[in-house]
C-alpha cells in the first residue's frame, strides 16, 4: 500500500532528470544573450554593458552550479566545464568592455591607443572645414561642434580596438575559471573520496 506504483516512479525519475539537465539549456541562452548583446553594439562601449554582463554572471553563478565530474565518459566532464567557462569568460568581456575602452591600466596594450587622438583631431580638422562658415556667425557653436566631432572620433577608435582585443580578455577569464572550477571539484572529489572510505 505505501509502495510507489511504478508510474509514480517513473515520472520522480524522470522529474530529477529533467532538473540535472535543466542548467544546460540556460547556460547556452545565457551565452547567445552575450553575443547578441555584443553584436548590437554600436560605436562606443557604454556602461549598460557593463550592467547587461554583471547581470548575466549573477544569473549564472545563481542559477547554475559548476559543472562536477561524475561516473562515465570523461569527455563530457571537459565539455560542461568548457561551455561553463567559456559562457562565463564572454559574460566578463562583455562587462569590462566600457572600462577597457576608457582606462588605461587596464588595457595597457602598448601601441593599440596612439591612433586616436590622431583621428579626434582629424575629425576636429574635418569638422571646421566642413563648417567653416558658422567661424563668423558664432565661433561657440563650431567649438562645441568640433569637441562633440573629436569625442566622438576617439570614442569609436577606443572601441574598435577595445573590441579587437576582447576576445583575448575572454579567454584568459575562461581558462581562470575552468582552473578553478576544475581545482573545486578536484578538492569535492576528494573530499567524497576520504568520506567514503570512513
Amino acid at each position: 500500500m505505501d509502495d510507489p506504483s511504478p508510474r509514480e516512479t517513473r515520472s520522480s525519475a524522470s522529474t530529477g532528470a529533467g532538473q540535472d539537465a535543466s542548467g544546460e539549456p540556460g547556460v547556452i541562452g545565457i551565452a547567445l544573450a552575450a553575443v547578441l548583446t555584443a553584436a548590437l553594439a554600436q560605436g562606443s562601449w557604454q556602461w549598460f554593458a557593463t550592467y547587461v554582463g554583471a547581470t548575466l554572471l549573477a544569473v549564472v553563478f545563481s542559477f547554475y552550479r559548476l559543472p562536477r565530474r561524475t561516473p562515465g565518459p570523461g569527455p563530457a566532464y571537459a565539455r560542461n566545464l568548457a561551455a561553463y567557462s567559456l559562457v562565463v569568460g564572454l559574460c566578463a568581456a562583455i562587462a569590462l568592455a566600457p572600462a577597457l575602452q576608457r582606462w588605461d591600466w587596464l588595457f595597457p596594450m602598448p601601441g593599440t591607443r596612439d591612433r586616436c587622438p590622431a583621428l579626434g583631431a582629424y575629425a576636429s580638422i574635418r569638422t571646421e572645414a566642413e563648417l567653416g562658415n558658422l567661424a563668423g556667425r558664432d565661433a561657440a557653436a563650431l567649438a562645441q561642434a568640433q569637441d562633440v566631432h573629436r569625442h566622438d572620433a576617439v570614442a569609436d577608435c577606443l572601441s574598435a580596438t577595445t573590441t579587437l582585443w576582447l576576445p583575448v580578455y575572454a579567454a584568459g577569464a575562461a581558462v581562470l575559471v575552468g582552473l578553478g572550477a576544475w581545482c573545486i571539484d578536484h578538492v569535492w572529489t576528494r573530499k567524497a573520496t576520504a568520506e567514503a572510505g570512513r
